[in-house]
């Protein structure tokens, strides 16, 4: 792990991650690129839900949010019930087209337990069943629901959203709404984005060097745009590639902790986002794990007989951390 520096990419894999890679292979793990959304859903579910006993967290329920034709599916972790805690909204990754509540649960119980604070994971709707902009318009609901349902859901002042990869892409996406739409729009206070994807390109150097063999590939990355997007038009559009936004929507985000893997294809995009931020005045903490792969924040503890990765216990806290600072 490091923060910040020219070197991006660490000359050796860590080896956690490196222990999984080699599992990875000695299983013959599929291509997910070759995979249909439901294999790759049931592929990947397996792997992120292992038969543990999950961190506890003091409360977790589930809710259904009414939207129009729809409901959206919220799991609720509170630490501390019967205390006034602010609310982190959080969104998984799976590139839009898999991962769910239960992928992503202890990532969100983390959260909760680290930050002191109650955290509404999102079940929003996927591709390619539901294109862009679906999994868009869901986040957003969703963040002002959790905003002005504070008080129903046992929580007070104070609202983060934080993501994953695309849950990342999420994120930031509703923070830049948020600023855009103004007036009755949720107030965001921080964003806690670990390794988002911000850009519909392809021709980064992360993309090049990391571009088959550390989990996430660029042909995975591929198939899940392609399984998101209606075309190609919008991935131009800053709703999908973030870091297109404008200039004046970017000054006025808040806060920024942000996460980028060393051996993962979005790492460029990430620090692109990073110095994007910046330079419209925005306090980013940026931290590139140099060694690390793509998700890890979500293996700590991996269906058998695939071992976990200590650095995940790292991200967690750090991302903790961020939200209990910003939250004093």
């Amino acid at each position: 792990m490091s923060t910040v520096t020219d070197e991006r990419r660490a000359h050796e894999l860590d080896s956690d991650a490196q222990a999984l890679l080699d599992t990875l292979v000695e299983e013959d793990a599929p291509d997910l690129s070759h995979l249909s959304p439901e294999q790759a859903r049931a592929l990947l579910g397996g792997l992120f839900t292992p038969d543990v006993e999950p961190e506890s967290v003091a409360s977790v329920e589930e809710r259904k949010i009414p939207a129009y034709a729809r409901d959206i599916r919220v799991r609720i972790y509170d630490p501390s019930p019967g205390e006034s805690l602010p609310v982190a909204v959080y969104f998984h990754g799976g590139g839009w087209v898999v991962g769910d509540l239960d992928t992503h649960d202890g990532v969100a119980r983390s959260l909760a337990n680290e930050g002191n604070c109650v955290v509404v994971s999102v079940d929003y709707r996927c591709g390619p069943e539901h294109p862009f902009p679906g999994a868009v318009e869901d986040a957003y609901l969703a963040t002002k629901w959790a905003a002005d349902n504070a008080d129903e859901i046992g929580a007070g002042e104070g609202l983060a959203v934080v993501g994953e990869s695309a849950g990342g892409n999420l994120a930031t996406v509703v923070a830049q709404m948020a600023v855009e739409k103004g007036v009755d729009a949720p107030e965001i206070e921080h964003q806690v984005l670990l390794y988002p994807v911000t850009d519909h390109s392809y021709d980064t150097k992360s993309y090049e060097e990391n571009a088959d063999g550390y989990f996430l590939t660029a042909r995975g990355m591929v198939w899940f745009w392609n399984h998101y997007l209606r075309d190609d038009i919008d991935g131009a559009n800053p709703r999908a590639s973030p870091l297109r936004a404008p200039e004046e929507t970017l000054a006025q985000l808040p806060p920024t902790t942000l996460v980028t893997c060393g051996y993962g294809p979005l790492r460029d995009e990430g620090y692109a986002y990073a110095e994007a931020l910046s330079d419209a005045g925005v306090r980013v903490d940026h931290t590139n794990y140099d060694g690390m792969i793509h998700d890890f924040a979500n293996m700590r503890r991996l269906a058998d007989p695939f071992p976990g990765v200590e650095a995940a216990e790292d991200v967690r806290r750090r991302a903790g951390e961020a939200l209990r600072r910003t939250f004093e």
